[in-house]
């Protein structure tokens, strides 16, 4: 195995011409605006008479540990074994946030020889859409705090603006503070509190939207908040839709970058799973679908997070159903599901993997109610033994589940190759996709159905701020659009120690918000945040640059 880091493999790799890896897909000269040698946007209104034809292979996971699983390895891997198998393929990536970069989880770049690169750039301010997102997010406060020192023409009730701050940085400082302190000429004091860029509504219309038109029809039915009378407030109210689309216009083309092996990667939008529905932008998984015959892309965490929210949100707007998808899985989350402590998880423990396997097998029904059939991908980690290995080979042929055991970190295409077969008998099989709940439901049954088929769970519970809540949503007209979990990543409950697949628990919905642009009402369960913050030792701590301006300590 390799002593390397992450950032050391991608430094001694060998990049190619960006327009290069543009060609090989059909991308013509006009179509490509490099950014540099080695990254670019694509014009996608040169790419107008192509057919969306590609089909669609989705990467989800168990619960992860904290560390995550390598889903994003994988979905590189998987890539460039389609590669190595001469398959004309791409793969469709979320941009990373700087939050998680400097604080605990990394990049999102995939690792070891199944990266996307030059990965210290992307991990970095790559080339400038989460800048661009932050800017229209704050021009929009901007816009809407001096509507109201300038008379408030729209009545605007200042103690019900929902319509938050945001900074791609994990800032707990910023979850609540006063605006507007100083006199008269400072403006207009009320509460208000800053979110993670890729919380903000923005980063989810941006993902959600098919093109300029839709981006710009979506941002104006954001809702920004209630007037005195508790009538919605929207951008449209504000006329601010053709500013904040204008902020927007570069970033909304698709970022093209390669695969250590050279295969063309389009990365593209960044929500996070557990706030947010988690999954690249429809512009990047529909533009691949016009140049590739195969589309690997991924969803944020489990298949209780962000591949519910694909294949229950995004599919819908994207107008496409998902031909296979892929389960990650790893021996050291099924040890923690089996009760292993994160300090004892290099230690072989065939029991815990066989007691663990329940969250496995929770995941795979999961994919299995969607009518879609699962592959699982056991990604392969240094400590894992052939005996831990052979408990889930043996638990997947018993349960007639496809699985591969990949070791794309170590090996790259060639380490994915049995993965990337198994995935292609899936896909030239037809599948009878279908969306787990009909947009007529009522918000209480969506959540309802999603608790007890995708989590396992017995009910819901509202509190009263959610119940208020749902009596605005339903005198609005919002319950027709679909929901948007938001929930902690390590357990089907909404409890993080909840580990394995437990079941007869009740989740709790702590409040609901109402996305209109986006198109989605958000459940809040647990406590978790929209502003995350730094750990104790955050990853920043081992980064630095050396003097001729490379990267040091990025992983």
């Amino acid at each position: 195995m390799s002593h390397l880091s992450d950032l050391e493999i991608a430094k001694q790799s060998t990049l190619r011409p960006i327009s290069e890896i543009a060609e090989k897909v059909g991308i013509s000269h006009d179509a490509l605006e490099p950014y540099g040698h080695y990254k670019g946007k694509v014009d996608i209104t040169k790419l107008n008479d192509l057919e969306e034809k590609g089909k669609v292979v989705l990467v989800t996971a168990l619960s992860p540990t904290p560390a995550g699983e390598g889903k994003s390895t994988v979905t590189v891997g998987l890539a460039d074994a389609f590669n190595q198998l001469n398959q004309n393929v791409m793969v469709a990536l979320r941009e990373p946030s700087l939050g998680p970069v400097f604080g605990m989880k990394g990049g999102a770049t995939g690792g070891g020889y199944a990266q996307v690169l030059p990965m210290e750039e992307i991990n970095l301010h790559f080339n400038g859409d989460l800048h661009a997102i932050t800017t229209a997010n704050n021009a929009l406060s901007a816009f809407i705090d001096n509507h109201i020192y300038q008379g408030n023409e729209l009545n605007i009730d200042s103690r019900r603006v929902e319509w938050k701050r945001v900074l791609d940085m994990n800032d707990r400082e910023l979850r609540q503070v006063v605006v507007g302190l100083g006199g008269p000429t400072r403006g207009v004091p009320r509460e208000d509190g800053f979110d993670i860029t890729v919380a903000s509504e923005i980063m989810a219309i941006f993902c959600l939207s098919n093109g300029i038109k839709d981006l710009k029809e979506n941002l104006a039915n954001i809702t920004i908040g209630y007037n005195v009378d508790k009538q919605p407030v929207t951008v449209r109210d504000l006329k601010v839709e053709g500013a904040l689309t204008l902020i927007l216009k570069d970033a909304l083309k698709p970022n093209i970058v390669q695969t250590i092996e050279g295969t063309p990667a389009l990365v593209h939008g960044g929500p996070f799973a557990n706030i947010a529905h988690g999954c690249n932008s429809i512009i990047a998984t529909n533009t691949a679908r016009k140049l590739a015959d195969i589309v690997v892309t991924e969803s944020g965490f489990g298949s209780d997070l962000g591949a519910e929210k694909f294949l229950n949100i995004k599919t819908r707007k994207a107008g496409f159903d998902p031909s296979a998808v892929v389960i990650v899985a790893t021996i050291r989350a099924l040890k923690m599901h089996g009760g292993v402590a994160k300090t004892d998880l290099k230690e072989e423990n065939v029991q815990a993997v066989q007691q663990g396997i329940v969250n496995l097998e929770r995941h795979v029904n999961n994919i299995k109610q969607f009518g879609v059939e699962p592959v699982v991908a056991i990604n392969a980690f240094i400590h894992d033994t052939d005996d831990e290995v052979q408990v889930v080979l043996d638990w997947c042929k018993e349960n007639n589940v496809k699985v591969a055991l990949t070791e794309v970190w170590e090996k790259g295409g060639e380490g994915g190759v049995e993965l990337a077969k198994e995935v292609l008998k899936v896909l030239e099989t037809p599948q009878s996709f279908k969306h787990l709940y009909d947009l007529d439901l009522s918000i209480e049954e969506k959540i309802e159905t999603i608790v007890q088929k995708v989590y396992g769970g017995r009910s819901v519970k509202f509190s009263d701020k959610a119940l208020k809540q749902l009596k605005t949503i339903k005198e609005n007209g919002w319950d027709k659009y679909p929901v948007c979990m938001a929930k902690t990543q390590y357990s089907f409950t909404d409890d993080p120690k909840e580990l394995g697949a437990p079941v007869d628990f009740d989740i709790t919905i702590r409040e609901l918000s109402p996305r209109t642009g986006a198109g989605f009402i958000v459940a809040l369960t647990g406590d978790i945040m929209t502003m995350p913050g730094l750990p104790k030792k955050p990853a920043a701590l081992n980064m630095d640059v050396t003097e001729d301006g490379s990267a040091v300590g990025l992983f």
